[in-house]
């Protein structure tokens, strides 16, 4: 392990919150000397107690654990970089509204990248009347399908979850839509 709590950022964080050492020790049953002894590099807290710790400093482990204040600056974010996941173990599709650090099926998923939508992989939009239809001519096989298609505005991300032998269709209200999405299980994210 690189990383491990240190004592200065357990005193921080401590101090932050308006905590005495015994204070803290209270909250996750260890004695004062034990958090003193963190605070001064004596010795660490045992992995058992590292949720606990966060819990009551008020911080995520990682936080705790990374030895930096980690706070979202973003306060106001944008839609429009919003980022797709997929689980390549169990298929499962994750969005955010922005970097994030996304794990599923014990493995670190990296955020799609899209790529201007192909010939193989064109989406074809009608608008009738508040609605974009948004079809896809592309195979629908158990092996290479359209798992999703997505509507991205200023305002939230509208999904739909398509499977394999169903059509590569959907109906999204037009409120603004900025981007389409569709994302095939083989060549990955294409955006319009």
């Amino acid at each position: 392990m690189d990383k491990y709590v240190t004592g200065a950022m357990i005193r921080k964080l401590r101090e932050g919150k308006g905590l005495t050492q015994e204070a803290l020790a209270e909250r996750i049953y260890v004695s004062g000397k034990a958090v003193s002894k963190w605070e001064t590099g004596q010795g660490f807290p045992d992995i058992s107690l590292l949720e606990p710790l966060a819990g009551a400093l008020g911080v995520s482990v990682i936080e705790l654990l990374s030895g930096e204040d980690i706070r979202n600056r973003n306060r106001a974010s944008n839609m429009l970089r919003g980022r797709f996941y997929v689980c390549p173990v169990c298929g499962n599709v994750i969005q955010a509204t922005g970097e994030a650090l996304v794990g599923c099926c014990g493995i670190t998923l990296p955020p799609l990248e899209a790529e201007s939508a192909d010939a193989a992989h064109g989406l074809c939009v009608e608008t009738v009347e508040d609605e974009y239809c948004v079809t896809v001519d592309h195979p629908m096989t158990k092996d290479h399908y359209i798992s999703f298609l997505a509507a991205a505005s200023d305002q939230g991300v509208q999904f739909v979850k398509l499977y394999p032998e169903g059509s590569a269709a959907a109906r999204f209200k037009i409120n603004s839509v900025r981007r389409l999405y569709a994302y095939c299980n083989r060549h990955g994210l294409f955006c319009k």
